[in-house]
């Protein structure tokens, strides 16, 4: 019967660094437990995580008055051979006096149109890699994107409140952390929609998002 001995390098107080394609040995703490580092930092430490900002705290945006099939405030296109996973959405509501609020994150394929914004990598360095994705962001349902239906378009969260923030809206802030990030990719989008009846809510939103080549994927 063989035996085979798992090895740590016990070096937690310098970080090693090394020349791709060579071999290192696995970092480990003084007591032999592997460090293993979380997916969402390593790719963010890649430079491959980014952010599509809609409208700030000093200038908000304005959501559309009620939520129509073809219309989102914003959307991230993947184009072929990238896939892009959702990791994070915000929205935070500065002022809704309409009712019948609704929010949603959705997935289609194809390509949705609007106003181009282009994201911010969030790996904070000059030299960070621009997104092959593109984002648009658009405010008071100004991005285009395909009919909605049961059998082709996929809801990823959604959040309603028949109550205008002026008159008892008990929630302001919305957070969405999916367990399982939903993907696209050759072709598709990812798209916002926030809305309300009457008047459209004023609100600041951002979404976070990794992308992968495709060919890392499949």
């Amino acid at each position: 019967m063989s035996e085979y001995n798992m090895r740590l390098w016990v070096n937690q107080d310098t970080p090693r660094s090394a020349s791709e394609g060579t071999w290192v040995g696995l970092k480990g703490t003084k007591r032999g437990e592997a460090c293993v580092i979380d997916f969402f930092t390593e790719m963010m430490l890649e430079g491959r995580a980014f952010q599509i900002r809609a409208g700030s705290l000093t200038t908000p945006l304005v959501g559309d008055v009620v939520i129509t099939t073809t219309a989102a405030e914003y959307a991230l296109n993947a184009p072929q051979g990238v896939c892009a996973l959702c990791c994070t959405l915000d929205i935070s509501i500065n002022l809704g006096t309409g009712t019948l609020h609704e929010y949603a994150l959705k997935s289609l394929d194809g390509t949705a149109t609007g106003t181009a914004f282009v994201p911010l990598n969030l790996m904070m360095d000059s030299d960070a890699p621009a997104s092959r994705c593109t984002a648009l962001v658009d405010g008071t349902g100004g991005t285009v994107v395909g009919t909605e239906a049961a059998t082709t378009t996929r809801r990823h969260w959604s959040a309603s409140n028949p109550v205008a923030v002026g008159a008892g809206h008990s929630f302001t802030s919305y957070h969405f952390e999916p367990r399982t990030p939903p993907a696209i990719a050759n072709v598709a989008y990812f798209f916002v929609q926030i809305a309300a009846t009457t008047t459209g809510p004023s609100y600041f939103s951002s979404m976070d998002y990794i992308e992968l080549p495709w060919v890392n994927v499949s």
